[in-house]
């Protein structure tokens, strides 16, 4: 079966032009669609890819190295089910040999006569590599010597290092600002201060920030900081 079949012209033309990777799968598991941005992320032409089965190609694991994909994977028995799929993501390797992860978020589309699924994919690897420094240093006390940045946070008030500590905890901005019964215009007010005080530009790099400059007590284990 042809992506066209199964999709429709115009909208193989539009994912074939996303900027995000895309690769249709067939009920059969194989590729039917891979796009310029796949090749690009990955390596492999749509020559080499389409035709074969996806989960050769990807051979994806999760955080702890687990398989999840293989032939009959959860997520084809769940869209069979007709059950919706969370994105996730997992590692795999790239033509050339490289450890990437990827965050996929996956559609059903077609009918009884052509079902197919969308995969759409992008390259989490320089954020995942930073989550993983920053669990490592707030796992581990500084070691005599170790340099902290000269930005101590001293200026932060009590408010803000609250709201650091959540960004910390992983919560997002209507969470914190439920925790903190404000609302998330203030709670967005501060972590603006936070960022201007500390010359940060998001909340990882707040976090990471704060956990080299021994501003925050280690958290909990739970979510690593949401961008929202």
């Amino acid at each position: 079966m042809r992506a066209t079949s199964a999709l429709g012209e115009q909208l193989e033309q539009a994912l074939a032009r996303a900027g995000d990777g895309v690769f249709v799968v067939g009920e059969d598991g194989r590729i039917l669609l891979w796009n310029r941005a796949a090749e690009r992320i990955l390596g492999y032409s749509a020559r080499e890819a389409m035709g074969g089965n996806c989960c050769d190609l990807f051979a994806g694991r999760d955080e702890h190295g687990n398989r999840i994909c293989y032939r009959g994977c959860a997520v084809r028995a769940l869209l069979k089910l007709g059950e919706p799929v969370q994105s996730f993501d997992m590692q795999t390797r790239t033509k050339g040999g490289r450890s990437v992860w990827l965050n996929v978020t996956i559609l059903a589309h077609g009918d009884e006569r052509h079902r197919c699924s969308v995969h759409l994919f992008r390259d989490v690897t320089a954020s995942k590599e930073l989550l993983t420094l920053v669990h490592e240093r707030l796992a581990r006390p500084a070691g005599p010597g170790e340099a902290v940045p000269p930005t101590t946070g001293g200026d932060l008030t009590r408010r803000e290092l609250e709201v650091l500590r959540l960004m910390a905890e992983g919560l997002n901005t209507a969470a914190t600002a439920d925790r903190l019964h404000v609302s998330s215009a203030t709670v967005r007010n501060h972590v603006q201060n936070i960022f201007a005080k500390l010359g940060v530009h998001s909340r990882l790099e707040a976090v990471a920030h704060a956990t080299r400059a021994r501003l925050l007590p280690a958290p909990p284990p739970g979510r690593p900081p949401s961008p929202a």
